[in-house]
């Protein structure tokens, strides 16, 4: 988990502890782009269950989140190549009330590209990234909405085995 900007222009990452919010913003901005929009998803002190929301617990399966998010990265960038730079940077453990839980910032030629390829960027990593949320109330705590599909890697496929000396291998 590194909140440190990569070398290269996608970051992607999740995180303990306060989001770089400002330095992703900061971070997307490149000369050849005039457009920057940020996203900061943060606690609200009410869900759909009602009030009292007090924070958030974010667990992840790291590996195949990043995963997802690096596809819906890949994903937005296969559909405006004019995009520069793009930050998705996500929490896990406990938020509290007001704190950032997600980040998305993306720099792009014009704000109309920046707008939708932001609001692609949140959507889809909700959907599809495995992260689940528990939410922390005065009464007690629950886990909220349904798992996202995980992303699965191909299946291996062994190659038959050449029979040996006397079938050994053979199928």
């Amino acid at each position: 988990m590194s909140t440190r900007p990569p070398a290269g222009d996608d970051w992607i990452a999740l995180a303990e502890g306060e989001l770089p919010s400002r330095a992703a913003g900061e971070w997307v901005v490149v000369p050849g782009c005039g457009a920057v929009v940020t996203f900061h998803g943060t606690v609200r002190e009410h869900s759909s269950a009602g009030l009292g929301v007090t924070a958030l617990e974010y667990e992840a399966w790291e590996p195949q989140a990043e995963a997802a998010m690096a596809a819906v990265v890949a994903e937005a960038r296969a559909a405006e190549p004019s995009l520069g730079r793009i930050a998705v940077i996500h929490r896990v453990g406990r938020v509290d009330l007001g704190h950032s839980a997600v980040v998305v910032a993306v720099s792009a030629p014009h704000r109309g590209e920046a707008f939708e390829a932001a609001r692609y960027l949140i959507d889809e990593t909700k959907a599809r990234a495995p992260i689940w949320k528990k939410e922390i109330r005065a009464d007690g705590s629950v886990w909220v909405g349904e798992c996202p599909e995980p992303v699965v890697a191909a299946p291996v496929v062994a190659e038959p085995v050449a029979a040996g000396p006397a079938g050994v291998g053979a199928e």
